[in-house]
């Protein structure tokens, strides 16, 4: 497997912990509480400080009767995964917190433009600060393939679509969305709707990073040592060594393929995987030429159930295929 410097808490013991609630929208809720973030720590906004000592029991309560909690426990997932990661964000932040939110997915025009959205402002009932809090759920797949144009070997982190890449959604959050609330059509916005300037603000941004199978890269500059991590081969590599053998020595488990929104971790699962679903979805990789995620998993025989212990995203031969 390739081999990556021990981080101070392993992405399959924190696929454990997380693995113990039996209700998604509980376990994505966990996800979101201890996930590491993708942003560097002069924008980020920590959650660990506002934790209440109670989380697992208010999560286990939820996880229990899920019908006596917020209505985003039991609704179908809204389709598009940002949105259902504003969903479950508006949940923790005030049904778990207890902040009041002020506002949220406000776009900000001007001259009949859309300069950007709001995504929270939010009091903090630690000292009834108003914030402004920008979200994002994010997963990038670390590569050094060269691109027309680009004759840099440094690795580039990029999402399953190629077109978004950490560094760039990193800078533009940072530069652009976080500092949103400065623009005086931001401004005249929020006295409109009686609202004080946001006096902080913050990026929230967990994911996971993706290494090669077969390549150390180092890790991106500014993300936590103890970043969630995945492996990531393309769908030539994965024949060739499926046909070997070694695939089964590099990545063991039963696979499983992921369907957004369940890309937020860890999945499990109480039937035995099917291993015709993981071939299907390898086949889609080759035909229509998609990335697809995978969990993989292994029997937890104390639990009684399959859980996530790593994951991999397979990738066709193009990928990427965007230009640097």
């Amino acid at each position: 497997m390739n081999q990556q410097p021990d981080p101070a808490v392993s992405s399959a013991a924190f696929s454990a912990a997380i693995a113990q609630y039996r209700v998604p929208a509980v376990r994505h809720l966990a996800w979101m509480c201890r996930a590491p973030q993708l942003i560097g720590p002069a924008v980020r906004f920590d959650l660990s400080g506002y934790l209440p000592g109670d989380l697992e029991g208010r999560l286990g309560a939820w996880d229990k009767a899920p019908e006596t909690g917020p209505a985003v426990l039991t609704e179908k997932p809204a389709q598009r995964l940002g949105k259902y990661f504003e969903n479950l964000y508006h949940c923790l932040l005030g049904d778990l917190l207890g902040w009041e939110i002020l506002l949220s997915n406000q776009p900000v025009r001007g001259n009949g433009i859309t300069l950007g959205e709001l995504d929270f402002i939010v009091r903090n009932p630690v000292d009834q600060a108003v914030e402004h809090h920008e979200i994002a759920v994010k997963f990038y797949l670390g590569c050094t393939a060269a691109q027309p144009g680009n004759t840099r070997t440094a690795p580039l982190w990029y999402g399953p679509n190629a077109h978004d890449r950490l560094d760039l959604k990193s800078q533009r959050l940072i530069s652009h969305q976080s500092r949103l609330t400065e623009r005086p059509e931001t401004r005249n916005l929020l006295d409109a709707l009686n609202l004080p300037v946001p006096v902080r603000t913050g990026v929230f941004m967990p994911g996971y990073l993706f290494y090669p199978v077969s390549q150390q890269l180092p890790s991106p500059q500014g993300v936590a040592p103890n970043h969630l991590r995945g492996e990531w081969l393309g769908i030539d590599d994965f024949d060739r060594m499926n046909r070997s053998g070694t695939l089964a020595e590099t990545l063991r488990g039963q696979w499983v393929p992921l369907v957004k929104p369940h890309w937020l971790g860890a999945w499990r699962q109480d039937a035995p995987p099917d291993s015709r679903d993981a071939e299907q979805a390898l086949e889609m990789v080759r035909a229509t030429g998609a990335p697809r995620l995978f969990a993989v998993l292994e029997y937890d025989s104390e639990q009684g159930f399959w859980r996530e212990h790593n994951r991999v995203f397979v990738v066709p031969a193009s990928w990427p295929d965007a230009p640097a």
